[in-house]
């Protein structure tokens, strides 16, 4: 791991971020400019993308009091011998308003609780399923992650939520090294512990029933990705992804199901293109400065976000290619 959290990385390092931008940056990359304020996340719905399988769609935002930091895709797969959440939301809030969600439509035990990587918007919600007792499924490196950079999270975001909404840093029961399976009776989930990518604990999922494949944050559709680990690496487990033999995906962010070839493309153009363009900015002695203005201008327009999150991207892009 590089260093506690992304924002204090780059909150020096980028000139066209304010400060707050940048603390919203290490939270995953959310954006206050695309949501009312007034939205709530009382007012979100789930909707079924597959037997059993119930997602919602998490808007492009950054966390506010009025959404608990409900900005991610979130949902649970109803097995026959219980339930499986499949990302546990952004704050205690949020975790509890899914938690009611599952009431509504099962009385059967949640059993594990997957917490797909580090950022808040993907993990804060876990403590909402404490009383169940449930398996809190991670990659193997997500606890060292949680406990380098849990509590400046748990921190930042209890000064926007106040402390009843936030709750507790929750750490895995359960690391995935590199792959594991949990049996819910009626179906099976395949789990994979990915390369340092998206961050250093992305973990994916594939449910044997559907065969849907449930990403995290390792595919984001619509939204900018957010760089928080390696490019070098995303674009090798972007590969890793279209080998899984999925046809449809649930991303971390954007419609709750996509077609996975089209959508895995878009990302890995963007990629490939703050790749080539930091490489050749690095090659011509332009300063990192200077990059973060002019790397990768070609996809604005393409992602919504882009002017919030793209010169942060190239930072991180700079500082790992200029040793390559």
């Amino acid at each position: 791991m590089r260093a506690p959290d992304a924002a204090s990385r780059n909150d020096g390092a980028c000139s066209s971020m304010t400060r707050r931008q940048a603390v919203f940056a290490g939270f995953g990359g959310f954006c206050l400019c695309c949501l009312p304020r007034t939205l709530r996340a009382e007012s979100f719905a789930m909707e079924e993308v597959g037997p059993g399988i119930f997602q919602r769609r998490g808007p492009n935002a950054e966390a506010t009091a009025e959404n608990n930091d409900a900005i991610a895709n979130i949902g649970f797969i109803i097995g026959r011998d219980g339930v499986l959440v499949t990302e546990s939301g952004g704050s205690l809030a949020d975790g509890q308003w899914l938690r009611a969600e599952i009431r509504k439509r099962t009385d059967k035990p949640v059993r594990h609780v997957v917490m797909s990587h580090v950022h808040p918007d993907h993990c804060f919600g876990a403590a909402a399923f404490s009383a169940d007792k449930p398996n809190y499924i991670g990659h193997h490196a997500l606890r060292e992650a949680l406990e380098a950079r849990g509590e400046y999270y748990r921190k930042r975001l209890e000064d926007v939520l106040g402390p009843e909404k936030t709750g507790t840093v929750v750490y895995p029961t359960q690391g995935v090294k590199d792959g594991a399976e949990i049996d819910l009776g009626d179906r099976r989930l395949r789990f994979t512990a990915h390369a340092t990518a998206h961050t250093p604990c992305d973990l994916s999922m594939i449910d044997s029933a559907s065969g849907l494949l449930f990403t995290g944050d390792l595919l984001s559709v619509g939204r900018i990705p957010s760089l928080d680990g390696s490019l070098n690496g995303w674009l090798k487990e972007i590969e890793r992804l279209k080998g899984t033999g999925a046809t449809q995906a649930v991303p971390g962010h954007g419609p709750v199901r996509v077609a996975l070839a089209p959508a895995l493309a878009e990302i890995d153009r963007y990629l490939g293109t703050l790749r080539d363009e930091t490489r050749k900015a690095i090659a011509a002695d332009v300063s990192i400065e200077k990059a973060v203005r002019t790397v990768a201008q070609s996809e604005r327009g393409k992602w919504d976000l882009f002017d919030d999150y793209n010169a942060r991207n190239v930072t991180v892009a700079y500082k790992e290619l200029e040793w390559e």
